[in-house]
């Protein structure tokens, strides 16, 4: 073999040996079979059912793919204890207080368990330790709960179009409001009454709201009346002597109507004897004839020489007292 076939074949295996290493660089990215050599750590979760879960599936924590399913089997009390191959590197954010559920992947994806939970301060997991079980609902759960929900709806539906047979035929309350008019326009009626009386309402409140302002406005009888004692006083005090002097003037008046009726009272006779009366009468009479003639004599004593004097005197003191009285 001479020297050119000897480089030939050399430059064709390191070519080859480069493939190969490509190749393998691309399998172990593609496959992710890179996580295979990374250092990993156990952990336990006991399930009453795991829903379909199978080895290899994923683990997530807070979305972030932190390992893998490695181990899948059932104890003797029939709960399936699920073993987590985790990354050392998420050890740190695994709390021991932590709880497992078991999710999907997407809406209709794999079966993944989900590590969430853990409270603030707690010491993190270590390899062998076991997470316990959070509450969650199954799939199956969720389509007996669904199931449940259509046949809601489904009664729903049957009401409602019970109630819509109704309204189109006319039967019920709301069908005769809905198709008489005579009902409609009875109850337009009613409204507009309604309206017209709030508006008198209004009215009346704004009519109470005026007095009560002027209650409240000092100075005024309202205001005095509420809130002064002492001219309520004086009121109820005047009030009680009105109700004395009725009660004396009735009885006055009684008095009067009982002497009235008696006809040998004085007022009886006056009332009552035509005789008497007409004595009073000529004896008034009299009086204003005697009084007449006394002014006569007086006149006449005034002219006598005799008395001219003295009413003289008396007629000058009387003229000097008024004058002094005019000074003061």
């Amino acid at each position: 073999m001479n020297e050119s076939s000897r480089k030939r074949n050399i430059l064709v295996g390191v070519f080859i040996f480069v493939g190969l290493l490509f190749l393998l660089g691309g399998i172990l990215l593609v496959g992710n079979l890179h996580e295979t050599f990374k250092r990993k750590m156990e952990l336990v979760t006991v399930f009453d059912e795991v829903n379909g879960l199978q080895t290899g599936a994923n683990v997530w924590l807070s979305g972030v793919k932190i390992g893998k399913v490695r181990n899948i089997k059932i104890n003797p009390s029939r709960n399936v204890v699920v073993t987590l191959a985790i990354e050392e590197n998420a050890q740190q954010f695994i709390l021991k207080d932590a709880q497992t559920k078991i999710g999907t992947d997407g809406l209709i994806g794999n079966k993944v368990v989900v590590i969430f939970g853990g409270t603030a301060n707690t010491p993190t997991v270590h390899d062998g330790d076991t997470l316990t079980v959070g509450n969650t609902i199954s799939t199956e759960d969720m389509m007996i709960k669904l199931g449940k929900n259509n046949e809601n709806l489904l009664a729903i539906t049957a009401d409602f179009k019970t109630i819509s047979h109704k309204l189109t035929t006319k039967e019920g309350t709301v069908g005769k409001l809905i198709n008489d008019d005579a009902m409609y326009d009875n109850i337009n009626s009613i409204a507009v009454s309604l309206n017209k009386a709030s508006i008198k309402s209004e009215k009346v409140i704004a009519s109470l709201n005026e007095y009560t302002s002027k209650l409240n406005k000092k100075g005024t009888l309202s205001n005095d009346l509420v809130t002064d004692t002492i001219v309520f006083n004086s009121i109820k005090k005047s009030v009680l002597e009105l109700q004395k002097m009725t009660k004396s003037a009735n009885e006055l008046m009684a008095n009067l109507k009982d002497a009235s009726a008696n006809p040998n009272s004085a007022m009886g006779v006056l009332l009552h004897d035509e005789q008497s009366g007409a004595s009073l009468k000529k004896t008034i009479q009299n009086l204003e004839t005697s009084s007449e003639k006394l002014d006569e004599d007086l006149k006449a004593a005034q002219s006598n020489f005799l008395l001219r004097g003295y009413f003289k005197d008396k007629e000058k003191a009387a003229k000097k007292q008024q004058k002094a009285q005019e000074q003061q």
